[in-house]
């Protein structure tokens, strides 16, 4: 292995000199304590190593040595209900093993746990054919989420020997015998470089919704699987309860949330929530199927960068067994400001507000891992990916780099208003602002699953939102009385769009999720009230008189009505007093 000594040291980046045949993105260990660092620049026998640990009274002259492999994660049986930092260190394994609520510098311990023995139960037998991607067995990981255990990529053979039974994750289950004659033994565990894609047969189109019970998500900016999102938002604004109702609701099997330099009392409330979340999907625990990094923004910057490739390598994992994931970053940021740190560091040249000139390619490169794809195998499986990125711009300013960048790149905008939080209005998306670019591709999903006039009724909807904002300056120099009784109806059927669809109450046992079926039903209430009303206008009916009929207390409460009872009972009800209380106004 190569070995050198350290010349110069800055914060986290760390130069040395000896280092002639060290390779790029290189795993090294620094120093005396042997911290953990990655080669990020190759100059003549130099090398410039960035150190995911603190690098507080290190000295030139300590010796460097290098991993020969890349920073890699390891991939298997016992991540999920786990807790890592950055780069992959179990959090809970080294309190216990250490006692400190701190990582010591330079502490060692494996990602995975190599003492517990997990029940393997094989699907294939002995002479059968198997290929890259091939699932072998599978191990009931937690109560929720079976593991499958997946040939690596680059083997593909006949099983030779196959075993059954308990065993650790480096114990042999399996001997595939390749075309050429190798003998190349399976283990339970994988590893993985977290810079590098991991392959599949082809990616899909998007045209499958994300359902994440969330009306203002799936009706009006909808996320289609294997999609990216972006929230942006002002501190206070709901990011964090946003992404926390996703990680509950969202229609996925497994979800990595990445705390990436986040504020430690925030990790902490999500730490300490999460374990007693239930699943309502499952039965169980929401953390049997949830895989945490914690990268607080008191731990070290470089960790913090690796942390978003981390994660992402995780769900890959997970998608490639045929899951779904949502992988939620917060914030990335936090993760932008890390490589403008240690950019700042190798003194390269800035670019827009100091962060380095390659901003945008590294969000490129993060947002396009996502994907609902076709998963390698001789079986067909399917997988995806759906990212969901806070982004926390200085006094909520979305033309600053990080949020421009991520904007250009993602197809799913839901933008958070700090004005709205105030109101009480959660979640707090703008519906001004927000867009999503997949509406034309899950249209249809949409129709054969609920109704055959979905698009037109929500179409119909957001242009009242619209014209309900551009009346609202008039409204406010003469008074809503001055309007055309038309517009006075919009004004009304544009607030019970507000209050009663859009406003979502995560805390209520029966609003905090909203299927498909129910949006649906709720916004062709919605819009047949304003059809009848706009009838009843037309006929010479007072606006007036038309907002103090009873049906709209009805409508109001709708959202706290159970769902089978809606939409087998209320619903019908509701729309016969629309007809009978708008019709005897006429």
């Amino acid at each position: 292995m190569v070995s050198g000594k350290i010349i110069k040291i800055a914060g986290p980046v760390v130069v040395a000199e000896g280092m002639k045949g060290a390779q790029m993105y290189e795993v090294v260990k620094v120093g005396e304590e042997g911290l953990t660092g990655e080669i990020i620049q190759l100059q003549n026998d130099k090398a410039i190593i960035q150190v995911y640990e603190e690098t507080s009274g290190m000295k030139p002259g300590e010796p460097v040595e290098g991993t020969g492999a890349p920073l890699s994660v390891e991939l298997g049986p016992g991540m999920l209900r786990a807790m890592y930092d950055g780069i992959q260190r179990p959090l809970t394994a080294i309190e216990s093993e250490t006692g400190d609520i701190f990582i010591p510098r330079g502490v060692s311990v494996p990602s995975l746990p190599r003492d517990i023995k997990w029940d393997f139960t094989p699907t294939v037998k002995v002479g059968d054919y198997v290929e890259e991607g091939d699932i072998i067995g599978t191990v009931p990981e937690t109560k929720s989420i079976i593991h499958k255990i997946l040939v690596p990529v680059g083997v593909k053979g006949k099983i030779k020997e196959i075993k059954s039974g308990s065993f650790t994750i480096e114990e042999t289950v399996a001997v595939v015998e390749t075309e050429d004659g190798e003998e190349k033994e399976i283990i339970m565990m994988q590893k993985w470089p977290v810079r590098k894609p991991r392959p599949y047969k082809e990616k899909l189109p998007p045209v499958i919704p994300l359902v994440t019970g969330q009306r203002v998500e799936d009706t009006f900016f909808g996320l289609a699987k294997g999609g990216a999102s972006a929230i942006p938002g002002p501190f206070g604004s709901g990011k964090t309860v946003t992404q926390h109702q996703l990680a509950k609701w969202a229609d996925a099997d497994v979800v990595v949330y990445i705390g990436c330099g986040e504020r430690g009392n925030e990790m902490t409330e999500v730490i300490e929530e999460f374990p007693h979340l239930d699943d309502i999907k499952t039965g169980n625990k929401l953390m049997d199927r949830t895989v945490l990094i914690a990268n607080t923004s008191n731990m070290p910057v470089a960790a913090r960068e690796a942390s978003v490739y981390t994660g992402i390598t995780i769900a890959e994992y997970f998608r490639d067994m045929g899951y779904g994931v949502l992988l939620t970053a917060d914030s990335t940021s936090r993760w932008a400001e890390a490589m403008r740190e240690i950019s700042g560091r190798l003194e390269e040249m800035p670019g827009e507000e100091g962060y380095p000139a390659y901003l945008a390619s590294r969000l490129a490169q993060f947002y396009e891992r996502a994907g609902r794809v076709e998963c390698l195998g001789k079986d067909e499986k399917q997988g995806f990916i759906c990212i969901v990125g806070a982004v926390s711009p200085p006094g909520g300013d979305f033309s600053e780099p990080v949020t421009s960048n991520t904007l250009r790149i993602v197809k799913v905008f839901w933008a958070l208003d700090a004005n709205l939080a105030r109101r009480r209005h959660f979640p707090a998306i703008n519906w001004l602002q927000s867009y999503s670019l997949y509406l034309d591709d899950i249209s249809e999903w949409w129709k054969q699953n609920t109704g055959a006039d979905w698009r037109e009724l929500r179409d119909e909807a957001m242009n009242l939102l619209q014209k309900e904002a551009e009346l609202q300056e008039i409204v406010q120099l003469v008074g809503p009385d001055a309007l055309p009784d038309r517009e006075r109806v919009i004004l009304e059927v544009a607030r019970m769009l507000r209050e009663d669809f859009l406003q979502q109450d995560a805390f209520n046992e029966i609003d905090s999720y909203c299927s498909p079926m129910k949006q649906y039903t709720m916004l062709k209430v919605i819009m047949t009230f304003y059809n009848k009303a706009l009838e009843a206008v037309s006929k010479g009916a007072d606006p007036a008189e038309i907002s103090k009929v009873s049906v709209k207390g009805d409508i109001a409460k709708m959202k706290y009505v159970p769902e089978d009872e809606f939409l087998n009972k209320n619903a019908p009800e509701i729309i016969n007093k629309i007809d009978s209380e708008l019709g005897s106004l006429m």
